[in-house]
């Protein structure tokens, strides 16, 4: 199985860098500057599951020939009418695109681009970054990627990607129900991204303030009722890690929607706390949280844009 990385970022980079470290056949799809870093060092991984540098493959979007099986597509929202451009050459008659954005709003995106039938489920729960000198940066012990049939089930095609996975040192999930995992994810990650933005602060900060426990509860609970809407409400467990998650005292996580905003960048905000918010009010259903959180998105939006003419 040819498998095609796009990025070599914190999270394509390291999955990718997984893969190759396990023989996988991977070539990472990357900028001019980026592939000359690593043809010079190399792919560089700093993990507590193992340090690691790796001479891996790398391609332009310029210099693409020939076609690959799977593409692994982990790029942010705003990337991503670039992204399926640069992907596009790649892409044969069998080829499958396997995203693992953050959200549900990119699905239909990739589906009119290349048909539904050729866009697994994908997700992915890691905290990792670039470094200062190119190296991937894994923070904590946490590196899982889940994919799956969106329709559900499994089939020969994830079949096939879990035996890649398999000798890997990352965490893989082949999942049966991967929208349910995926609307969870959803569920967890927007209060974090809207609760961190608004109050500029990590959960721990948050949960040091006098309503802070009890706005993040009460943003989980808005987005968890979009998510019963749509018949994915989160199971018990993963409601309890979620709400352990989003509560813990102490705790320095923030979402890297925060650290996009106070890097004066783009943010994933209407990918994400926007497409709740849409689906919240498409079904009926009082958000006031998440009304808020969004406002506060967009304003920074707006001034980071008229600061940028």
């Amino acid at each position: 199985m040819r498998i095609l990385i796009l990025g070599a970022g914190g999270t394509g980079g390291y999955f990718g860098g997984r893969l190759a470290e396990a023989g996988a056949d991977v070539t990472f799809l990357v900028r001019p500057k980026r592939a000359a870093l690593m043809a010079e060092k190399g792919l560089r991984i700093q993990s507590p599951a193992g340090d690691v540098t790796l001479k891996v493959k790398t391609v332009t979007a310029d210099s693409i020939t020939g076609t690959w099986d799977v593409i692994l597509l982990s790029c942010k929202a705003y990337d991503l009418e670039d992204a399926i451009a640069s992907i596009r050459p790649a892409m044969g008659p069998d080829s499958l695109v396997l995203p693992i954005l953050n959200g549900l709003a990119h699905y239909p995106i990739l589906d009119a681009a290349f048909g539904k039938e050729r866009v697994l489920g994908g997700l992915c729960h890691i905290f990792a970054a670039l470094g200062p000198d190119g190296e991937i940066v894994h923070m904590n012990t946490i590196h899982r990627l889940t994919f799956g049939e969106r329709h559900g089930g499994t089939s020969p095609r994830t079949e096939a990607i879990a035996r890649a996975f398999a000798p890997s040192r990352a965490e893989h999930r082949h999942s049966p129900d991967l929208m349910q995992e995926a609307w969870e994810k959803y569920v967890l990650l927007t209060p974090l991204a809207g609760m961190t933005c608004s109050l500029r602060a990590d959960v721990g900060t948050i949960m040091a303030t006098g309503d802070g426990e009890a706005l993040t509860r009460e943003m989980f609970e808005e987005c968890a009722a979009v998510a019963a809407h749509a018949g994915h409400a989160p199971r018990d467990e993963a409601r309890k890690l979620a709400l352990g998650f989003l509560t813990q005292k102490g705790s320095a996580m923030t979402a890297s929607m925060l650290r996009d905003l106070e890097a004066g960048g783009p943010t994933e905000g209407d990918h994400i706390v926007g497409d709740m918010l849409r689906r919240a009010r498409a079904s009926g259903i009082a958000t006031p949280l998440l009304r808020v959180a969004l406002a506060h998105l967009q304003a920074y939006e707006i001034r980071r844009q008229a600061m940028a003419r």
